[in-house]
């Protein structure tokens, strides 16, 4: 990802939520000034602040080329344990 090749970014992955019996997560990428979140396996950036349109697509570039690895942290991701945490 050049973007991340540049700058260092917070990403994280939400749980795997169903609807209409599609499975779908969301991906956050964050760097502290700037934001999206995307939606796997659409590979869609859906909402961003401070990125530019080439950005936004080498992001959903990203998720396409990770589209394995994000599916399988989305599946891992344990709301009840990550709630209980301190």
């Amino acid at each position: 990802m050049e973007v991340g090749m540049k700058d260092a970014f917070d990403m994280s992955v939400s749980p795997v939520f169903s609807k209409d019996g599609r499975q779908y997560a969301f991906v956050t990428f964050d760097d502290g000034v700037r934001s999206a979140e995307g939606r796997i396996p659409e590979c869609r950036i859906m909402s961003s602040n401070g990125f530019s349109q080439e950005e936004v697509t080498q992001l959903e570039d990203y998720m396409r080329r990770e589209l394995t690895h994000l599916k399988k942290m989305a599946s891992g991701v344990n709301v009840l344990s990550a709630f209980m945490k301190d």
